[in-house]
C-alpha cells in the first residue's frame, strides 16, 4: 500500500512539473495567458484517461504556472478549479461510476477517448472569459473571448490531447503503472 501511495504521488508531480515546464514554454512564445490561449500544457488534461494520479497533478501545476506567469489571484484560483474539474470529468469519462456487478459498456466502447477533451475545453470556456473581463479587464466581449479561449482550447486539449492520447496509449501499462514491483 505504501508503495501504491508512493507512485501515485510520483505521478502527480511528474505531471505537475510537466504542465509547469510546458505553460512556461507557451508564456516564452505570449501564448499562455489573456484572450489568446494556447497552452501546450493543456495537452496533458486527457492524462485522467490512463491515471487519476493526473487529477491532483494537472491541478497543482495550474496552480504553480498561473503564479509563475504573474496570474492575478483570483485567476489562479478560478482557472485551477477549472483545470480540476475537468481533470475530473474526464476521469468519470474514461472509468464511469464503478458499481458492484454491473458491466460497464460504454466505459469499454471507443468513444470515450473522443470524449476525453471535452470536459477541460468546456470548463476553460465557461471560467476564463469571466475572469478575462472582470479580473484583468480586458476590452472585448464576453462572447468574443468565449471564441478565443475556445479555439485555443480546442488547439490544445483536443488536437494536441488526442496526438497525446493516441502516442501513449500503447505504451499506458509501462508509463501508468498502479504498482511497484
Amino acid at each position: 500500500m505504501r508503495n501504491k501511495n508512493v507512485l501515485f504521488i510520483t505521478q502527480a508531480a511528474a505531471i505537475a512539473a510537466l504542465y509547469v515546464v510546458l505553460t512556461l514554454l507557451a508564456n516564452a512564445l505570449g501564448l499562455a495567458n489573456y484572450a489568446i490561449q494556447v497552452r501546450f500544457s493543456e495537452a496533458l488534461t486527457i492524462l485522467p484517461y490512463f491515471t487519476p494520479a493526473a487529477i491532483p497533478g494537472l491541478f497543482l501545476g495550474c496552480i504553480i504556472s498561473n503564479t509563475l506567469t504573474g496570474c492575478m489571484l483570483l485567476d489562479t484560483i478560478f482557472g485551477s478549479l477549472a483545470t480540476l474539474v475537468g481533470a475530473l470529468v474526464t476521469y468519470f469519462i474514461a472509468h464511469g461510476f464503478k458499481t458492484p456487478g454491473h458491466a460497464d459498456y460504454y466505459c469499454k466502447s471507443n468513444i470515450k477517448k473522443w470524449l476525453c477533451p471535452i470536459p477541460p475545453i468546456v470548463a476553460n470556456v465557461l471560467v476564463v472569459p469571466p475572469v478575462l473581463l472582470y479580473v484583468y479587464h480586458l476590452e472585448g466581449t464576453l462572447p468574443f473571448f468565449m471564441l478565443t479561449v475556445g479555439i485555443g482550447e480546442v488547439i490544445s486539449c483536443y488536437l494536441l490531447g488526442m496526438i497525446l492520447l493516441h502516442a501513449l496509449e500503447p505504451r499506458k501499462e509501462n508509463i501508468f503503472r498502479q504498482n511497484i514491483a
